[in-house]
């Protein structure tokens, strides 16, 4: 029976992919490269709801060679994404509502001019403006230096250029759109993991998914750790905005957040010299595994929401940076396998996970931007329900102190 579904699931993935049209962007082993390049909906001669999907290269500046690829939906989302900078997302855009933030940074940097080493290992900071950006894969967190080893600040997938791209479009309707892309972290004697990256997208929807499967290619064990960044400014942030998600427990990452805990899930307006304030959570699951966090306006019409899998993402960062607007006025929810302590802690505490030879671990992330009141409202209910009866248990105590 077990053989016969697998045989089932194969023959329905070939009967997806050969109803397909693909294109191949970016491919090292060919020296494939194509440089501006769009496709829309109407040159497939594609019924339903209309889409563009559109690379380019940037110039000048620190911007010089960085490509950006871009999904557009009539009534739907805009969706940019870099495949030089890991294959993370830019920004989202739909219904006048923005998924993203306004960061001081405002090119799309080429990882050629980054050093994370400067500044003790906070480099990464010098390209940091995405919607989401993946912090790891080979490390997380912050830096630290152990045996000699300087391990830089969120790792470096975030700042590695997709080694492969391809471009699929179903053409059977809904027509989904399938952006893949793969990430090498590869050093001599140190790791060999790959990662195919996968943004799926049905044109119209308000909702995406990232679906990551992170393989340890080597002949020996490698540990990992994956953070999943993901930032949201204004319109969404603003004064009395709400964080919500079904939760075991809150804890402050460190002595300052404390003093913000009776305020921990309510935003404060932009604020100068507000320090970056971090809370640890655990999040609560249903009994398929699945969870979800949101960022509510004050009003209650307006959002963004999250839906992960505990199982693949057990733990949950949420960081409030709600200090000027030009300096840089936003909030990261953060699913991921590990907290935002440096690899150092994480590993004297457990929460470094680890890949056997030719092992692979899926991440599959669902982001939607709530455009009216009744999508906030569905969500709100979901929270609720997963929540149930079991009070939040909330400890004034960092688990760990750096």
């Amino acid at each position: 029976m077990i053989n016969k579904l697998l045989t089932v699931c194969v023959m329905a993935s070939i009967s997806r992919e050969s109803s397909a049209q693909r294109w191949l962007l970016t491919d090292t082993e060919t020296s494939t490269e194509k440089v501006d390049w769009k496709i829309t909906s109407e040159d497939l001669k594609l019924s339903g709801a209309s889409f563009s999907i559109e690379q380019k290269v940037l110039r000048g500046g620190k911007q010089e060679g960085s490509k950006v690829l871009t999904v557009t939906s009539q009534n739907g989302l805009t969706i940019a994404l870099s495949p030089s900078r890991g294959m993370d997302l830019l920004h989202v855009s739909g219904h006048g509502v923005r998924l993203g933030w306004d960061s001081p940074v405002q090119e799309i940097v080429n990882p050629a001019y980054i050093n994370l080493e400067s500044r003790n290992g906070l480099g990464w900071l010098d390209g940091f403006n995405e919607m989401m950006v993946r912090c790891g894969f080979e490390w997380s967190g912050h830096p630290v230096t152990k045996d000699g080893v300087l391990y830089t600040l969120h790792g470096r997938a975030g700042n590695t250029p997709a080694s492969k791209v391809e471009v699929t479009v179903d053409e059977k309707a809904p027509h989904e759109i399938r952006i893949r892309g793969l990430l090498k972290e590869v050093t001599f004697k140190k790791a060999k993991l790959e990662t195919w990256t996968e943004l799926r997208y049905v044109p119209g929807s308000d909702s995406f998914t990232v679906h990551d499967v992170l393989t340890n290619q080597a002949d020996y064990a490698h540990d990992y750790q994956i953070i999943y960044h993901s930032n949201f400014g204004t319109p969404i942030l603003e004064k009395d905005a709400r964080f919500i998600a079904p939760l075991k427990s809150v804890s402050p990452f460190n002595d300052y957040a404390k003093s913000g805990l009776n305020t921990w899930n309510v935003y404060g307006a932009p604020t100068k010299d507000f320090d970056e304030m971090v809370f640890n959570l655990a999040p609560k699951a249903d009994s398929d595994s699945k969870t979800v966090a949101a960022l509510i306006n004050s009003k209650g019409d307006k959002g963004a929401s999250i839906e992960f899998d505990i199982r693949q993402l057990p733990l949950l960062t949420l960081w409030k940076n709600t200090d000027t607007l030009k300096q840089g006025y936003v909030t990261g929810i953060e699913p991921g396998t590990n907290y935002a302590y440096p690899v150092t802690i994480e590993e004297a505490q457990g929460r470094v996970k680890r890949l056997q030879p030719g092992q692979s671990a899926e991440f599959t992330l669902t982001y939607s931007l709530l455009k009216d009141a009744g999508a906030v409202q569905k969500v709100e209910q979901r929270v609720k329900q997963i929540q149930g009866g079991d009070v939040i248990a909330i400890s004034e105590t960092p688990i760990a102190k750096e």
